[in-house]
């Protein structure tokens, strides 16, 4: 499988991974995302996000020392709900190394994912993200990762809407990824949110 667009090396996993995705309420200061790894270990967390936050177009991706992996900011104006993503933490004048936006403005559609410094790599993600149940899959249609609503091992019972699974494929950049769950929640929230979803759930190894 060619390599795809890597933000940080060290998120880069040669075999499938699932992390757990936490996001936390919104009616607090410095809201945000944990994610943690199959042994609990946190990698990621996103604390500038929420209500009181200096520009809520714009979204950083930390590892668990608070080290800046990757910024994403909505694009104004744009019909499409276009997001860019740079790496580390933006600066002015930095070009983007990817770009997100919505195929249609109008009904259900897919997203599409342009990458800039690689030419001819492109995602698209399939499914509901309000649902929590969506595919990312490059431009040969190959899954490269996987967004589920989080299974309890130990009763087989689907947990709330904000704790997802992301299960990454060999090679795919957690970074990449999970900036790519930032945006889709910035565009889609948790609107009309069905909580009657039945999702199949996803074993560990």
């Amino acid at each position: 499988m060619k390599q795809g667009l890597v933000v940080d090396a060290g998120f880069v996993y040669k075999q499938e991974t699932q992390l757990t995705v936490l996001k936390t309420s919104l009616f607090f200061a410095n809201d945000g995302f944990t994610v943690y790894d199959p042994k609990g270990v946190l990698v990621f967390r996103v604390d500038s996000y929420g209500p009181d936050t200096r520009d809520r177009g714009e979204i950083v991706l930390m590892d668990a020392n608070g080290r800046c992996l990757l910024t994403v900011r909505r694009k104004r104006p744009s019909l499409h709900n276009r997001w860019e993503g740079f790496k580390g933490e933006r600066r002015e004048g930095q070009k983007p190394i990817f770009s997100v936006r919505r195929s249609s403005i109008i009904g259900r559609s897919s997203v599409n994912v342009e990458v800039y410094e690689n030419q001819g790599e492109e995602y698209q993600i399939d499914g509901n993200f309000r649902q929590r149940c969506c595919t990312i899959c490059n431009a040969e249609k190959e899954s490269m990762a996987e967004i589920r609503r989080k299974v309890d091992a130990s009763t087989n019972v689907v947990l709330g809407k904000d704790v997802l699974s992301l299960c990454l494929k060999p090679g795919f950049d957690g970074a990449f990824a999970m900036g790519l769950v930032l945006v889709l929640d910035q565009i889609y929230g948790d609107d009309a949110f069905a909580e009657s979803v039945q999702v199949e759930p996803i074993t560990e190894d």
